[in-house]
């Protein structure tokens, strides 16, 4: 845990250090946005050079597409078994046979200006739970800058709620704290700490027996979360170096939210599905669990930049020199599609909310730097994990376009001389049969899709087209996955690479509608 106490452990971007490291981390913030560029600029130039070996390319990576398309969807098809069976599962009847009585749960629900329903809802969720709500210590963390009317929401849950749970605490975060960003972080690293010295250590309790649950405000778990949380940490090996993460599910709203968002949400629920067939490159998202000790030793979740959710399990990595990793629950929790008043909204909300997300990328120089300053860690492990997250994010900004555009490239760039050729010709067809080929993925999920939908309300059960559109709104897939993919990928890294820092944390605003 050395490197905890370093000075680089807590920097935000490359503006936080001096010297020779300013100049090293610049070059690594500068690393996702240049290789995506050049990537697809290399592609566009040599399509007019030499678009013969591009149309080779072209083929090539269009069949590595659909072997990766299989390969997800093995991946996503199996979590999805997985996580059927997990929501089946009595949780409660396998910690019986577990020392669990003593485990305790924090529960951090952090919250700017959302309606009372989207909190309440989230707290009848909590004491809907198959669990012992009296190991349940809330924490509902308000912001000082939402003023006065965020604060009276607090006070009613507290009245309402109160003598349910173990215990239940409000913190106000203060606004304008020196070298804080306006976000999430801030708001739950104070609200963690204010929970140890007022009600962990009161009640002397350890810190290594109490799981910590950031959640988003409209996080509704499903009601053997905590069941399944505390048996993956009981029989996991070296519990305390974990963090552990459900797959987020946003259709709490899924009926009313317009298609195009459906598909959006789904399309972020699926590739969270996967990650947790790969544990190995999994990290944490949104809502998620860790062990107090370990956070606490850690000083919590920076306050200092956006992506506060991830960057907890990459500052817990180097800190732990390499010996931390995260346990896919396959285990759901529910959450809010984006959805606003009118359709414009809503689209720009998704694109706002992708942005944050994709800002993300902003952990692979914290994370490589990281490497290059912290000699504990394995070589081997060091370049797994800068290959994995450097690949990661340059295919999900770059991929989705190269499919759309470089079947035709070299057609239109190549000259007459190409245009003439075989090759030319059948470029286009082999390009749409692997292309037509990798999208009978699509059927698998719509299938999984329509399985993971909550009940019809019941206001909706006389239109029969909405189980129509929830089927065909799988056709808006090759303009979501550029739209809300590539773009904003490519926005995220453009400003990283560029030092223009996005310097608030944008909450994504909830809606629901009858």
């Amino acid at each position: 845990m050395e490197y905890k106490n370093s000075p680089y452990f807590h920097v935000a971007h490359a503006r936080d250090l001096t010297g020779k490291d300013k100049f090293i981390y610049r070059l690594l913030e500068i690393l996702p946005g240049f290789l995506s560029w050049s990537t697809l600029f290399g592609v566009i130039i040599l399509s007019a050079i030499i678009p013969t070996w591009v149309a080779v390319f072209i083929i090539v990576f269009d069949l590595y597409w659909l072997l990766k398309t299989i390969y997800l969807s093995y991946h996503q098809y199996y979590n999805w078994l997985r996580m059927k069976n997990n929501i089946k599962v009595d949780w409660q009847s396998r910690l019986k046979n577990l020392k669990y009585e003593d485990v305790h749960h924090l529960i951090l629900l952090p919250f700017y200006n959302e309606d009372v329903e989207v909190v309440e809802g989230t707290i009848k969720s909590l004491l809907s739970a198959r669990y012992k709500t009296s190991k349940m210590l809330i924490v509902l963390a308000a912001e000082e800058r939402a003023g006065e009317g965020a604060i009276k929401i607090a006070e009613e849950m507290k009245r309402k709620y109160a003598d349910k749970f173990g215990d239940f605490l409000i913190s106000v975060h203060p606004k304008d704290i020196p070298g804080e960003i306006k976000g999430k972080g801030p708001n739950i690293t104070y609200a963690a700490e204010l929970a140890r010295v007022e009600l962990l250590d009161p009640r002397k309790i350890p810190y290594d027996k109490v799981l910590v649950s950031a959640f988003d405000i409209d996080t509704v778990i499903w009601p053997h979360y905590f069941g399944c949380l505390t048996w993956h940490f009981l029989t996991v090996e070296d519990p305390l170096n974990k963090s552990y993460q459900p797959v987020p599910l946003y259709n709490n709203n899924i009926w009313q939210a317009p298609a195009i968002s459906r598909v959006a949400a789904t399309t972020s629920t699926f590739w969270q599905m996967i990650q947790q067939e790969r544990p190995e490159k999994l990290s944490t998202f949104s809502s998620h669990s860790l062990v107090f000790k370990s956070l606490y030793e850690v000083g919590y979740w920076q306050k200092n930049m956006i992506s506060d959710d991830s960057r907890i399990f990459w500052n817990l990595y180097l800190a732990k020199d390499g010996n931390y990793e995260t346990v896919p629950l396959s285990y759901p929790v529910s959450m809010d599609a984006n959805l606003a008043p009118k359709i414009s909204i809503t689209l720009k909300n998704i694109y706002k909310q992708h942005l944050r997300w994709m800002w993300g990328s902003e952990n692979i120089p914290y994370m490589m730097f990281g490497f290059i300053k912290n000699k504990r860690i394995p070589l081997r492990d060091k370049i797994s994990k800068s290959f994995t997250q450097v690949v990661g994010f340059w295919s999900l900004a770059t991929n989705p376009i190269m499919i759309l555009v470089l079947g035709w490239l070299p057609i239109i760039l190549g000259g007459d001389r190409f245009r003439d050729s075989l090759l030319s010709y059948n470029l286009p067809i082999v390009t749409r049969i692997l292309l037509t080929a990798a999208t009978a993925g699509l059927i698998l999920a719509a299938v999984i899709s329509a399985s993971l939908l909550p009940a019809m309300p019941i206001n909706y059960k006389k239109r029969k087209r909405r189980w129509f559109v929830q089927i065909f709104q799988w056709m808006f897939v090759p303009f979501t996955i550029i739209a809300f993919g590539s773009i904003p990928g490519l926005h995220a890294q453009t400003r990283l690479m560029f030092g223009k820092y996005l310097g608030e944390f944008w909450v994504t605003p909830k809606h629901r509608k009858e």
